[in-house]
């Protein structure tokens, strides 16, 4: 009976300092919560000042000039959190039909930690915008918004990059492994520089944090569309409309013949579209015209259908009209689609847990795409890390040289999720 006692007092007592450790481990992490919103809420006036330098940067796509500026602006700001930085020139460039002789760098930064978890962080540094435009908009603030050209797309995304390794590096925080970040200068014209740097670099990762904006709901998005275009080319013969029109190959006769074969290969039950919107022919009106081209956007949820859709539009074209006229078509997917997988859900799904347990504020998950597509869809092409996109502030305006904006009330919010959510991932790996 005394040994029985004996060993229910030992057990009482080992229960006790079981639960005066899950105290303390509680206690602690609580602390490490306040803390982590303390620090967040000393980056809030330096994120302004970073997200104002990016603003005054023109930095359209095609501007070699201004994507350079930006560019080592920006790895300046990486090397003073710590990270091993580097700016790589383009090697490899995936031509397009509007695909620039040459396109700007990216910056990569390898932050190295103690753990073993591997995140990727990625945003990019160019915009849609003509050198010249900032005079017109420079970057203010009014309110709650913060104006500027690019200021949501996606110079905001930059900046929180940069501030959530400031907000490491001020916490001690080393129990990741790597944190690697890359910013690309051509998102805006496809990444035909950039897509396989971010591809290959993803493959080996755990997490993809993808930082475009958003939206006005400050959602976080698993899956993209893909992006596709088709060019269609008719060469016909020209001759004079009205003397000896027989002569002729109606380039345009034949155009409009395969537009009408072509016009319903959309797919609402897989999510494929394919919608003609641009054509042209002829520049005479007593002439017939000696060639026809069109072009059409193209959307898709799998890689398989744009696969599809180049056969069948290859296959469609053999019939043609006018048995003498040339018809070609070419298909390019300018971006493929990101599909959710269950790594991105359940790790959505704790980022939700964090907004809404240690912000007290919402945050829905989009599992469907919405017509849009982003360099995230570059970064889950070849891996299996789960990849999720719109961690950057809330806003609204993109591509818009008038009301472009971002709502400085999420730079607090988003720079904590982003911050707990790595430090979360680390303690798990």
């Amino acid at each position: 009976m005394l040994e029985k006692n004996l060993n229910k007092r030992h057990h009482l007592k080992l229960m006790s300092l079981g639960l005066i450790g899950c105290l303390a481990v509680a206690q602690a992490n609580a602390a490490s919560d306040s803390q982590l919103k303390q620090t967040v809420e000393s980056e809030k006036t330096a994120y302004l000042n970073t997200l104002k330098d990016l603003v005054n940067i023109e930095s359209g796509s095609k501007d070699l000039e201004g994507v350079n500026t930006i560019a080592k602006l920006v790895a300046e700001k990486l090397k003073a959190t710590g990270a091993d930085v580097s700016i790589l020139p383009t090697q490899d460039i995936y031509r397009m039909d509007d695909t620039p002789d040459q396109t700007g760098p990216m910056v990569k930064a390898v932050l190295k930690g103690k753990g073993k978890s591997k995140i990727m962080l990625i945003a990019h540094m160019d915009t849609v915008y003509q050198k010249g435009q900032l005079k017109d908009q420079p970057f203010r603030i009014e309110g709650n918004k913060a104006f500027g050209l690019g200021i949501l797309d996606d110079k905001q995304g930059v900046a929180a990059v940069i501030h959530v390794l400031n907000t490491i590096k001020k916490l001690n925080y080393q129990d990741f492994g790597t944190i690697t970040v890359l910013f690309n200068s051509d998102e805006e014209i496809s990444s035909p520089g950039s897509r396989k740097t971010i591809t290959e670099t993803a493959i080996d990762q755990d997490v993809v944090l993808s930082f475009e904006g958003g939206g006005t709901e400050g959602n976080l998005r698993l899956a993209t569309s893909g992006i596709g275009a088709a060019y269609l080319n008719v060469k016909g013969r020209g001759s004079h409309a009205g003397a000896k029109p027989e002569d002729g190959i109606n380039a345009l006769t034949e155009l409009s013949y395969q537009l009408l074969q072509l016009q319903d290969l959309s797919n609402p039950n897989t999510g494929l579209k394919l919608n003609w919107t641009v054509a042209s022919a002829g520049k005479n009106r007593n002439v017939i015209p000696d060639s026809a081209v069109a072009q059409a956007d193209a959307r898709a949820l799998r890689v398989e259908d744009f696969d599809l859709l180049e056969k069948t539009l290859q296959d469609k074209i053999k019939t043609k009209k006018l048995v003498d006229s040339q018809v070609s078509v070419k298909f390019e997917v300018r971006r493929p689609p990101l599909v959710a997988n269950a790594k991105a859900q359940k790790i959505s799904a704790q980022a939700q847990n964090i907004y809404k347990t240690e912000l007290n504020l919402p945050l829905n998950i989009l599992s469907k795409a919405t017509g849009g597509g982003t360099d995230a869809a570059f970064a889950g092409l070849k891996s299996k890390a789960a990849v999720i996109e719109g961690f950057g502030l809330s806003g609204e305006g993109a591509h818009s040289d008038q009301a472009e904006f971002v709502v400085i009330d999420t730079i607090v919010p988003r720079l904590y999720l982003a911050t707990r959510l790595i430090m979360q991932l680390s303690e798990q790996k």
